[in-house]
């Protein structure tokens, strides 16, 4: 073996490659996260900016020529960006429900967001964590609601 190419030398040589190697799948990532509505009847998909944490929304919209079109909801109230983090987008297994959750992965915090039929717009809710353990909830009532996003679909794809 060369002298060049001590065992120690390929070790080295061994681990950098590993520690790039393992790098490659968050540098191939792209800056967005895409998730599908719950909704069994709704074919909406939300998108969400991992660094900013803005919220979008696409799905399909039928046209008289049987070719159809994307119908895209921009970023509305609360679904703006947000303070620099990791974000990403969390469906719910309820079957009726049309919005996501977007989570912020450094702070735990959490906020719903739903396409606003109406306005044609993607809102969310205000980032808020869980109250600590112990302590009086300031929201009682929202608990006992089944969901808080509006009905969605039937009429309008």
């Amino acid at each position: 073996m060369p002298a060049c190419l001590s065992p120690r030398t390929v070790r080295s040589a061994l681990t950098a490659i590993v520690v790039c190697a393992a790098s490659l799948p968050a540098l191939a990532a792209g800056p967005y996260e895409f998730v599908p509505a719950p909704q069994i009847d709704l074919n909406r998909v939300y998108r969400v900016d991992r660094s900013t944490g803005e919220v979008t929304s696409c799905q399909y919209g039928l046209r008289d020529d049987n070719v159809g079109v994307t119908l895209c909801f921009p970023a509305g109230e609360g679904a703006s960006a947000q303070a620099p983090a990791e974000y990403g987008l969390i469906a719910s297994r309820h079957t009726r429900e049309a919005g996501v959750f977007r989570v912020n992965f450094r702070t735990g915090e959490m906020s719903i967001c739903y396409v606003q039929v109406r306005e044609e717009l993607v809102v969310c809710t205000p980032q808020t964590n869980p109250p600590p353990a112990g302590s009086a909830n300031a929201a009682p009532a929202a608990r006992t609601a089944p969901s808080v996003t509006p009905p969605q679909g039937g009429g309008r794809p």
